[in-house]
């Protein structure tokens, strides 16, 4: 079992930044992929950026390409999310999600891979 806990949302205004934290406890955190997904209202939950287990590999979806980046401490058990440059339709609730993935540099990008979530955390960037 892990437990997911994302702090630092908030209101922004378009071209600042947030950063984006979760602190995982429970199992080997090093045992997991991690991903951040986030999900707007009407709009289907979607991948922003995943990072394997050994944190050698990332994964950015293009919408944020260039502007958010995924990083990870797995002494610490946090994986965090940098986003620069925020516009009005990065506005959603952000989920920190664990991946169960036996190989090591693997990212995977669908919400059902992976195993455990977060209660989310609300961005909203004005314009």
């Amino acid at each position: 079992q892990v437990q997911l806990v994302e702090s630092g949302g908030g209101l922004e205004q378009a071209g600042g930044s947030l950063r984006l934290s979760c602190a995982a406890s429970g199992r080997t955190f090093s045992n997991y992929a991690m991903g951040w997904f986030r999900q707007a209202p009407g709009k289907e939950r979607e991948i922003v950026a995943g990072i394997s287990r050994s944190g050698g590999s990332t994964y950015s979806a293009d919408s944020v390409k260039g502007r958010f980046t995924i990083s990870r401490d797995n002494a610490k058990k946090t994986v965090n999310l940098q986003m620069n440059s925020l516009k009005p339709e990065d506005t959603a609730v952000y989920y920190c999600a664990a991946d169960r993935v036996a190989y090591i540099d693997l990212v995977r990008r669908s919400p059902a891979d992976y195993d455990y979530w977060g209660q989310g955390t609300q961005v909203t960037v004005s314009s």
